[in-house]
């Protein structure tokens, strides 16, 4: 728990993956923390002036200083509250650095195809787009070779910086298979992966954080309604 007259405040949405990273970072790190619920039609002040460069969530609130970026606070979290729960980052300055690395491929490769592959402009684009995924999670599946040395996780054998990133991410990628009909973590193609995915999910602290995949079926199906409603009404 945090202590010492330490205040953590996170601002969130329930549906975020990079709020969900946050969440799960807090619960391994032990710490309490009071959560708010961001509306993004009608953003809070406090997230405005605590964010004012992107005015995104997540944002956390350290005694009353604010840190912004999932994975900025992630490490945060290491270097704030080092004697806390479980350390996130490998103390070996190179294992660190391959973290981060795979981290940043999270982030800067998959979750960018990903995004291409459901919201490309066309359907050549969307196809583009899952190319660039199957492609992506192919080299992933290396860095949790090389970063597993083969134990359960990235972390080794425990939960650590990149499968937090990674783990961010599952609930989403529940949802999309669901609605699909796929499995995105194909024991095909990246079985260290898929493997993988199944343990993280059954994980306390993922269960305990992450949403209903109908949950977020529903509220996908309502995004992709409300684009096409927009885009008819811009042709007429």
């Amino acid at each position: 728990m945090a202590g010492g007259g330490d205040e953590l405040k996170l601002l969130g949405m329930w549906a975020s993956p990079y709020v969900l990273r946050v969440k799960i970072a807090l619960s391994l790190k032990g710490l309490s923390y009071k959560y708010v619920e961001e509306d993004f039609k009608n953003k809070s002040e406090l997230l405005l002036s605590s964010n004012p460069v992107h005015k995104k969530v997540p944002v956390l609130i350290h005694n009353g200083k604010p840190i912004c970026e999932s994975q900025v606070i992630l490490q945060y979290l290491d270097e704030a509250f080092p004697d806390a729960g479980a350390t996130l980052l490998p103390a070996d300055p190179h294992e660190r650095a391959v973290a981060r690395f795979w981290a940043a491929f999270c982030d800067d490769t998959i979750a960018k195809a990903s995004q291409q592959a459901s919201s490309g402009k066309t359907e050549e684009e969307k196809a583009e787009g899952e190319k660039k995924v199957v492609e992506a999670l192919e080299k992933m599946e290396v860095g949790l070779s090389e970063c597993s040395k083969g134990k359960p996780f990235f972390g080794g054998d425990t939960v650590g910086y990149v499968d937090v990133v990674l783990g961010g991410f599952l609930a989403w990628v529940r949802a999309g298979d669901a609605m699909k009909g796929v499995k995105r973590f194909d024991p095909a193609t990246t079985p260290l992966l898929a493997a993988w995915a199944e343990r993280f999910v059954e994980l306390d602290v993922a269960k305990a954080a992450m949403p209903e995949v109908d949950k977020l079926i529903e509220l996908a199906m309502a995004r992709m309604a409300g684009a096409a409603a927009a885009a008819a009404a811009a042709t007429n």
